[in-house]
């Protein structure tokens, strides 16, 4: 009976970690609100949210996405009057602070769509960071034209400004 008793109490424990484990599965980050905007397989897609961070300074590193070729982090300058887009190699996220990524701001480039990015449907996005490790995201997809999560269409300019119409010099490219 010795045995059982010890197998009941070392089965008991590891379901108590295992739910303790399932409780704090997304850690201290969660990703909120995210969204995109409809897109053409083969083309480029972007991905917004916002990351609330309750514990340690941390950085996104990477991002990966089925549903793409490649996923870069980005951000948008103003070079020579122009608005372009470059890679970053990560986004800093503050101990107890919020980072949101936003049209005309930091964002996820969804690269090379295996296939289209259609209003209404939902894209699960696997964010990576430098110490949590792993949290899973959602787009929704929003109109081609949506500034927001919801569809929002706010009547004034993105932030940062308008992007001057026309091809974008150095290979940037737009969404």
């Amino acid at each position: 009976m010795a045995g059982f008793s010890r197998r009941a109490g070392l089965g008991a424990l590891i379901g108590l970690v295992a739910t303790r484990a399932q409780a704090n599965d997304h850690g201290p980050i969660r990703a909120e609100a995210g969204w995109s905007r409809a897109a053409g397989a083969g083309r480029v897609g972007a991905g917004y949210l916002t990351l609330r961070n309750t514990g340690a300074a941390d950085r996104l590193v990477a991002a990966r996405a089925a549903i793409a070729g490649t996923v870069e982090l980005h951000t948008h300058i103003h070079e020579n009057g122009v608005m372009r887009m470059r890679p970053v190699e990560a986004i800093d996220l503050p101990a107890g602070g919020t980072v949101t990524l936003q049209p005309g701001g930091l964002h996820l480039m969804l690269i090379d769509l295996k296939q289209p990015l259609r209003q209404g449907e939902t894209v699960p996005v696997t964010l990576v960071f430098e110490k949590a490790g792993e949290v899973q995201a959602q787009l929704a997809v929003q109109s081609a034209g949506a500034r927001g999560p919801g569809g929002a269409m706010p009547g004034g300019p993105m932030p940062g400004g308008p992007m001057p119409g026309g091809p974008m010099p150095g290979g940037a490219h737009r969404h």
